[in-house]
């Protein structure tokens, strides 16, 4: 098809009625439509999973996934840095908090109502398992990779982070072998290292959990975290609730082994800081 932006693509082609609520649905509330199966978008727009993808196919993509991605694409030409200066510029500053708290309470509802309690559970199983966590991250999502890794070494486990790329990523990805869990947090961006790391961890039998908003990558277990209908937030806002809620899990499997890491953080903090003669 020789148009490429979504609303171009539905301008191009004779719709049925069926497929007319398919494309409102999704133009409509593209941030849930980003994260919904085939049936939750049919049950939503009153019709069946095959008209949905049918849908999709007429519009020239090569089913749901592809249309996910152009979604994706959709929401952030509309809601860019640009159109959100424009629309800050005429806010009082009350309005500008209202409006990133009221953002920041849609995330994170959209989120917990998104996590499915028994992917949750399995992610939890995961880290517990792992003799080694390795999370990566790029961009503000290196800054939350390093944050759990180090927040996991705090209360007895074995973790590290890496936010590389190219060249330097391999060194990081050396190490990973069975019994290590990689944790990728990627909010909306496919990347070749981050399908890499994938490939790696699977053929090294490593473990692997993805947090992201809306990439269907082959994790063993994938977590949603939503972004915001108007990206007033900062991306990782949801994906660092989710490691919070993480950490806590995994801390509670084992209270002996927080409470032994936590007396020798202590005691080395002590020794470290006490006055030398």
């Amino acid at each position: 098809m020789a148009t490429t932006t979504l609303l171009e693509r539905i301008r191009a082609v004779r719709l049925t009625a069926a497929e007319q609520r398919v494309v409102d649905h999704l133009l409509g509330a593209p941030r849930q439509a980003i994260f919904s199966t085939a049936g939750q978008i049919a049950e939503a727009a009153g019709t069946s999973d095959a008209t949905v993808v049918r849908t999709a196919r007429k519009l020239g993509y090569d089913g749901l996934p592809d249309l996910r991605e152009s979604l994706t694409d959709h929401v952030v030409g509309v809601t860019g840095p640009a159109v959100l200066a424009r629309a800050a510029a005429t806010a009082t500053p009350e309005g500008v908090l209202a409006q990133v708290f009221a953002d920041a309470a849609d995330r994170l509802a959209r989120t917990a109502a998104a996590v499915d309690a028994r992917a949750f559970e399995a992610a939890v199983e995961l880290l517990v398992a792992a003799e080694e966590v390795v999370a990566y991250g790029i961009g503000p999502s290196e800054l939350l990779a390093r944050s759990l890794a180090l927040r996991l070494t705090r209360v007895g486990r074995r973790a590290r982070a890496t936010g590389a790329s190219g060249f330097r990523l391999a060194d990081d990805l050396m190490g990973l072998r069975p019994g290590t869990a990689v944790v990728l947090f990627l909010p909306g961006r496919r990347t070749v290292d981050a399908e890499v790391v994938l490939q790696h961890a699977r053929a090294t039998g490593a473990s692997s959990l993805l947090v992201t908003d809306s990439l269907q990558l082959p994790a063993d277990v994938t977590l949603p975290a939503a972004h915001g209908t108007g990206d007033l937030t900062g991306e990782t806002l949801t994906a660092g609730v989710l490691a919070d809620a993480l950490l806590l899990a995994v801390s509670a499997r084992d209270e002996q082994r927080v409470v032994a890491a936590d007396q020798t953080l202590t005691r080395l903090r002590e020794s470290l800081t006490r006055d030398r003669p």
